[in-house]
């Protein structure tokens, strides 16, 4: 099992790669939408987006062994919160591979007796649970990182000398709005790799609320949101120490 996950682990940056090509396409396409000399790159623009899709669904086989065993993990926490929140998380993004290999399976015609769009649904569903309990769990590792530097006496003369120095508007009618936003940014500096994943699934969280109709935007908001996620899943791969844990 440990060599399989593994073996399966090592896809996860050519992955992103594959992400970040596919969203950078749908973005480019969005832009130069109404140039009606660029119809030729508009074509091939759109056939490597569908192309880096169809890699990133062969990539992506193996991965719901990977969450089921992540899922596993996560029962063992002590925490209640994180366990619940992850354990949630991991089981949703299992599904969501699980319908996604189906749906995988059916474009190459291996399967034909399937409701498409149900299953596209149900994995986009699916992918959302996962997301807002990766973001639950980074609120909650914030909140808990906030009360900590509170009670830091260093922190609490440093936020007294910002208050009384400042002279925006702000910190005078609302000085304990200016102190929370004060802790908020020294938090999010001390610990990157809690500020990089809540930017990363807040830009994620775009996309199944516009495949699902909550939130529809554009083509355009999509793409920016999907390139910007992959390149910061890049970035906590190339940089292991901006990975969040657990």
């Amino acid at each position: 099992m440990e060599s399989y996950i593994q073996f399966t682990n090592q896809s996860q940056g050519r992955d992103r790669i594959l992400r970040a090509t596919q969203y950078a396409c749908a973005l480019a396409r969005y832009m130069l939408r109404n140039d009606p000399s660029r119809k030729d790159i508009l074509m091939k623009l759109q056939s490597l987006q569908s192309s880096m899709s169809s890699g990133r669904k062969l990539f992506r086989l193996g991965n719901t062994v990977n969450s089921v065993d992540a899922a596993k993990r996560t029962l063992l926490l002590s925490d209640p919160i994180l366990r619940f929140c992850l354990t949630v998380s991991n089981l949703s993004r299992a599904l969501y591979f699980i319908c996604d290999n189906v749906l995988w399976a059916r474009s190459l015609g291996l399967v034909r007796d399937i409701n498409k769009e149900r299953w596209s649904l149900n994995a986009t569903r699916y992918y959302f649970v996962s997301l807002v309990m990766n973001l639950t769990r980074d609120v909650y590792l914030m909140a808990q990182l906030m009360v900590q530097r509170s009670r830091d006496r260093q922190y609490k003369h440093k936020v007294h000398q910002h208050l009384n120095e400042s002279t925006d508007v702000a910190c005078v009618v609302v000085p304990q709005l200016d102190a929370f936003v004060f802790l908020l940014i020294e938090c999010l500096k001390g610990n990157p790799a809690v500020a990089l994943d809540t930017v990363k699934n807040v830009c994620d969280l775009f996309i199944p609320l516009d495949r699902l109709g909550v939130y529809q935007t554009s083509e355009g908001v999509v793409g920016f949101c999907g390139l910007l996620s992959s390149l910061l899943g890049i970035l906590s791969v190339l940089k292991p120490h901006l990975k969040i844990k657990p």
